[in-house]
């Protein structure tokens, strides 16, 4: 995909709207991570009542090993999920900053400024509100990162679900929000909770990436070739204790987001995120869910998490933190680069997208077993925590988007409207002749329609024949 250029207009305002190419390539890539929320908000939610019905058969069957031993592999299912189909989830999100940053809004250090502060303070702000929460109440401050972390695909269910038609400009704002998210929090698993480390592995797993990026240079093509080299460098990398999804981000930064020439329809990446993005939003994140939602709920259970200061700390960091710190950011970026709010939107509509960015889940639950790893009885109540939290930030949410529904619906419409049946939205072609052309041709046959239809009526009520 070409890199989206924006107006003059749209780079003074603050969300204004998006080039036709970048709005194109945001709807079709929320179009697939709602279908992948709506999956894991039913695995979420099947977990739960899977964990609290069926005695232990839960923990029983996550708790499953299966591997070779011998390569180090011998795992729960809980772990394969965690470690082995969440590397499939950060591939994808891989691939996606890496055309944020070739072909997307991160391209352009004016227009990457908002979102990236925006994300830096509503990762910040979280993690500050964690720490005073636990300093004050003497818990522990291991589980810091927890509420840093934002879930697009369960944000854009919960869109979903309450039927809210958010502009394509709020849309792309919290999609970005949520890849330069996916980044920081990529970082921080890689810095913060690598364990010992394995030197011949972690040597082992650079090689294979190194072997990964010269085929990729020397346009290599076979997927019979990546995938047995992808397995092998996630493997490497799992027993270097370095987590194993930096593999799949790492090999998902390599691929090139750009066309080199107008001949390719899509870039080496677009397509094979095109391709493997529904086995991730289909199947590896709700898989994910399935074996690491299933936390025990009973009333003394929900009390422990807004009493704990561990738990507590997690929930006021994703439901106050996170919009607090988005907001904030938002509002800072735009006062200091002198840009104004786009004339559609209010600053209220800023806050309702930074509480709907408190859904934190699936990396939100990630760190959270690998912050508490050693007490099992604390990372469930933590788990216990991120799901309040993301339950109450998504209540919360929805009653402030609900409130401006209305608005937002008419502005989507006036994004979708396609008068003259172009293919493409009228919106984006109020500078080209032929748009106008072709409109006058429409209404210069609807008025001769009218015309027909008007001395019809005029002939009936002379003949006698036409109403009184």
């Amino acid at each position: 995909m070409t890199a989206p250029i924006r107006s003059t207009d749209s780079q003074r305002k603050v969300l204004g709207r998006l080039s036709l190419p970048e709005r194109n390539f945001v709807a079709n890539a929320l179009r697939a991570e709602t279908v992948g929320g709506v999956l894991l908000l039913v695995a979420a939610v099947a977990a739960l009542i899977w964990a609290n019905t069926a005695g232990g058969s839960y923990d029983s069957v996550r708790g499953f090993h299966l591997g070779p031993a011998s390569l180090g592999l011998d795992l729960s299912l809980q772990h394969w999920a965690a470690d082995g189909l969440l590397a499939v989830f950060f591939f994808v999100a891989g691939i996606e900053l890496k055309r944020e940053l070739v072909a997307g809004d991160l391209r352009d250090p004016r227009a990457a400024a908002l979102p990236v502060v925006a994300a830096l303070c509503g990762m910040a702000v979280p993690a500050l509100v964690y720490v005073l929460t636990n300093t004050v109440g003497g818990g522990s401050l291991d589980g810091w990162a927890v509420p840093t972390a934002t879930d697009i695909a369960f944000a854009l269910a919960v869109l979903a679900v309450i039927g809210t038609s958010l502009p394509s400009a709020l849309r792309a704002f919290l999609l970005t929000l949520a890849v330069v998210d996916d980044l920081f929090a990529i970082l921080i698993i890689a810095v913060f909770f690598t364990s010992d480390l394995n030197f011949a592995a972690l040597g082992g797993a650079v090689l294979g990436l190194a072997v990964f990026w010269l085929l990729l240079r020397k346009r290599v093509r076979g997927w019979y070739i990546y995938v047995p080299l992808a397995l092998a460098i996630w493997g490497l990398m799992y027993n270097s204790g370095v987590h194993a999804t930096i593999a799949g981000v790492a090999m998902g930064l390599m691929l090139r987001c750009h066309k080199e020439d107008e001949s390719e329809e899509h870039s080496p990446g677009e397509h094979i995120e095109h391709l493997v993005r529904p086995l991730s939003a289909g199947l590896a994140v709700p898989l994910f869910a399935l074996f690491s939602a299933g936390v025990v709920v009973s009333g003394g259970a929900l009390g422990d998490v807004f009493t704990k200061p561990e738990t507590l700390g997690v929930v006021l960091g994703l439901v106050i933190g996170k919009a607090v710190g988005i907001f904030g950011g938002t509002w800072l970026a735009a006062r200091f680069t002198k840009a104004e709010l786009n004339d559609d939107l209010a600053w209220p509509d800023v806050f309702a997208v930074a509480s709907l960015a408190g859904i934190g889940f699936t990396v939100s639950l990630l760190i959270g077993e690998l912050a508490f790893t050693a007490d099992p009885l604390l990372t469930d109540e933590i788990k216990a925590a991120v799901l309040s939290g993301s339950l109450i930030a998504a209540v919360l949410s929805g009653i402030l988007l609900k409130v401006r529904n209305a608005k937002y619906r008419k502005l989507w419409e006036d994004e979708e409207r396609d008068e003259d049946l172009s293919g493409v939205p009228d919106i984006y072609e109020m500078d080209d002749p032929e748009y106008h052309r072709r409109m006058a041709a429409i209404y210069e046959k609807k008025a001769a329609e009218h015309r027909r239809l008007a001395e019809v009526s005029g002939g009936e009520r002379e003949d006698g024949n036409g109403p009184a």
